[in-house]
């Protein structure tokens, strides 16, 4: 069964140079995952943060499931993501000693279960975020001479 995308973070490629990225895990609540299933995610402006040996997504809004109760945990509660403790040290040395930022690209089912697509970034500046554009720009001209 192939990986069903759900969501995904489109202007991390264009403000981060991605340079690692990693699957993991991450810890929901029934709830989440039904509202997760009918598309009502959004990682825009999201990060990952690690706080005492635990790495947790934040500014990931999930909107409350439509059928739950009063007992639907926060929208934009952070989530613990579910990696390996060498994993998340090597994450930790990465991230102080480069400066680098921890970014989820995307959100997907991989077997029936909830992933994340978390990628190590360095974040680009003004003129490299220029670049990309023009070469976007150059890109969709040869496409459409090529037409």
């Amino acid at each position: 069964m192939p990986d069903k995308n759900i969501a995904s973070n489109r202007q991390a490629r264009f403000n981060y140079t991605i340079l690692e990225s990693l699957e993991a895990g991450i810890a929901l609540t029934g709830t989440e995952v039904k509202s997760i299933r009918n598309g009502n995610v959004s990682l825009n402006e999201s990060f990952a943060r690690i706080d005492d040996g635990e790495i947790f997504v934040h500014n990931m809004h999930v909107a409350p499931y439509e059928f739950g109760n009063i007992n639907n945990p926060d929208a934009m509660r952070p989530r613990k993501l579910l990696l390996h403790k060498s994993q998340i040290r090597k994450l930790s040395a990465e991230t102080s000693a480069k400066h680098l930022a921890l970014i989820p690209l995307k959100l997907y089912f991989k077997d029936g279960l909830v992933k994340v697509e978390l990628a190590l970034g360095k974040g680009k500046k003004h003129y490299d975020k220029r670049e990309s554009i023009k070469k976007r720009e150059v890109d969709r001209d040869i496409r459409k001479r090529v037409r």
